[in-house]
């Protein structure tokens, strides 16, 4: 799957995926992920920062409010972007929104000294090229920390395995070394009510499965130097107020990782 054909599908997905997220239907996101990727952040107070893959724009906020000197941010769908400009609008922190390409930064060399994706690589056709790019506009001694599926966890086969009591107690993965470009997944957040279901269409995502060995070799390749690795696990309490996320106790769904530029 080519790059544009990518971006349709996330500009096809843009309005229900922005009305359901704000909705507070993405559990993992806000119960568990980004609050795991905010604690290992390290402090960018007066930094200037970019968010590759910013969606509608939460988790750059959340970032932005951490202090940046200025954060850009950009994603392939327009829809996206104006969401998020639109509550950039009403509650300004200071970030500026493009529509692009993670792949072809519009952005010169070395004018970031820091850039984060969520949950974004695993989604666009060339991540290795991506990552050149992010390497590209960091400053030397800037750092890249990004977010993913994990890729021993969330291979192209995954099932969760759960008791007479619902409880999860196992993961079952498979075809983890094949490469997968452009499947498309179909899907719905987990809690979205069966009315809303009723009412728009689920997600159509495609993904791009690499190994834990490729996402390492992308990154050495790219000229940065791998400094931390996370992987979310939901406590006991989270994990019986949000069962959905109860999975993350058996295997890890996602994977952290940080990078810097020497």
């Amino acid at each position: 799957m080519d790059a544009m054909t990518a971006a349709r599908h996330w500009e096809d997905n843009a309005e229900t995926w922005t009305r359901h997220s704000r909705a507070g239907y993405d559990i993992y996101r806000d119960a568990l992920n980004t609050p795991a990727f905010l604690a290992m952040l390290p402090p960018i107070d007066g930094l200037s920062g970019l968010d590759i893959g910013c969606g509608e724009g939460t988790n750059t906020r959340h970032v932005a409010r951490r202090g940046p000197a200025a954060m850009h941010a950009i994603d392939v769908s327009p829809t996206f972007i104006r969401y998020a400009r639109a509550a950039e609008a009403s509650d300004p922190l200071g970030i500026a929104f493009v529509v692009g390409d993670a792949a072809a930064l519009p952005f010169t060399p070395q004018c970031f000294d820091f850039a984060v994706a969520f949950m974004t690589l695993m989604d666009v056709p060339a991540p290795e090229q991506a990552i050149r790019e992010i390497a590209r506009v960091l400053r030397p001694g800037g750092f890249l920390q990004f977010s993913i599926t994990h890729p021993c966890f969330d291979p192209p086969h995954r099932k969760v395995l759960r008791d007479a009591a619902g409880i999860p107690y196992a993961i079952e993965v498979g075809s983890y070394f094949d490469r997968v470009d452009g499947r498309l997944d179909t899907w719905w957040f987990s809690t979205v009510p069966e009315d809303e279901r009723r009412r728009a269409p689920p997600f159509r995502t495609p993904r791009f499965d690499r190994t834990l060995s490729e996402w390492v070799a992308m990154i050495c390749s790219a000229g940065l130097v791998i400094e931390q690795f996370g992987e979310p696990r939901a406590s006991i309490e989270l994990a019986e107020a949000e069962p959905v996320v109860a999975d993350t106790r058996v295997a890890p769904l996602f994977l952290h990782v940080r990078a810097r530029k020497p």
